[in-house]
């Protein structure tokens, strides 16, 4: 499968499947959101989720895959310090505020420094109707956060620390898009990053809860914690994998914006399962969202 996936690079069907990847991608980190700030701490629930990448990525890190050339271990290193403090920031920003607030401004911020970042690194340029399409979607994202914060925050004491903590989120996940998206593709088998990836990237939470936070579990009851943990790393694995996969085979900056249409997979979700009320003015904004992603996939 690696052979096929780096035949496919530069051509039009990579590109084709970059979208598809960009788009379950956006789909499976909606779902992985919402499993880290539902039910329990936002910090033990990541430590579970992790906890679980790396018992799941070892035996396909060390059996499975050709192990790292002696270039890529320097990437990993790096990858496991920038995605340390991007797990970091997201769980200071779902602990003080609402994650109908927090996640739009995370993902609305995190496009337009990867487009820049794609620039610096790749030389991508966007078009003028591809710059369209990001403040189009950007406008979408921020107007939607606003949106909740007035009508759906009942707390708004620690309502501007949690947005300040959310843009240096938004800041990271560009930080670690790009990245990634340079860790692959200096990978002779993306399959081998992404294992390896997965494998030194999960062991830091963990470590974190159980030595240095272990009062937050104190009174969770574990099998539901771990329960919850096992449906996010496998969701992990699928919604990162495939952003990665999406940004070795077209253009860093393209697939990143697609990745954002999460909020509207988010806001969907919630309301086939979770009967929310979406209402005709989340409604459009969501609309905007899905539309800047469109013109910025087409206006290439």
């Amino acid at each position: 499968m690696s052979d096929w996936i780096v035949s496919l690079e530069g051509t039009e069907a990579g590109s084709t499947l970059a979208m598809a990847l960009a788009l379950l991608a956006a789909l499976l980190h909606a779902v992985f959101g919402a499993l880290q700030k539902g039910r329990h701490d936002p910090w033990i629930s990541r430590a579970s989720i992790d906890l679980w990448l790396f018992m799941l990525s070892a035996p396909v890190a060390l059996l499975l895959v050709p192990w790292p050339e002696p270039h890529l271990w320097p990437i990993l290193a790096g990858a496991l310090v920038i995605h340390f403090g991007y797990k970091y920031l997201q769980a200071q920003a779902y602990s003080r505020g609402a994650y109908t607030v927090v996640y739009p401004v995370v993902r609305g911020t995190g496009p337009l420094f990867t487009v820049f970042g794609a620039y610096l690194i790749f030389a991508e340029v966007f078009t003028g109707v591809q710059w369209l399409g990001v403040l189009v979607l950007m406008a979408g994202l921020f107007g939607l956060a606003l949106y909740n914060a007035v009508y759906l925050v009942q707390d708004r004491a620690t309502l501007r620390p949690a947005l300040g903590w959310a843009v240096a989120t938004g800041l990271f996940v560009a930080l670690y898009t790009t990245y990634d998206a340079y860790g692959i593709r200096a990978a002779a088998d993306p399959f081998t990053f992404l294992a390896w990836f997965f494998f030194v990237t999960a062991i830091d939470f963990p470590l974190l809860v159980g030595f240095g936070m272990r009062h937050r579990l104190s009174g969770v009851a574990l099998r539901p914690l771990l329960a919850r943990g096992l449906i996010g790393a496998l969701i992990g694995w699928f919604s990162f994998g495939s952003i990665m996969l999406a940004t070795r085979l077209d253009k860093v900056g393209e697939a990143a914006i697609l990745r954002e249409t999460s909020t509207v997979f988010a806001a969907v979700i919630g309301w086939l399962f979770l009967k929310e009320t979406v209402g005709p003015r989340r409604m459009a904004l969501m609309a905007l969202i899905a539309l800047g992603a469109v013109i910025v996939e087409f206006g290439g």
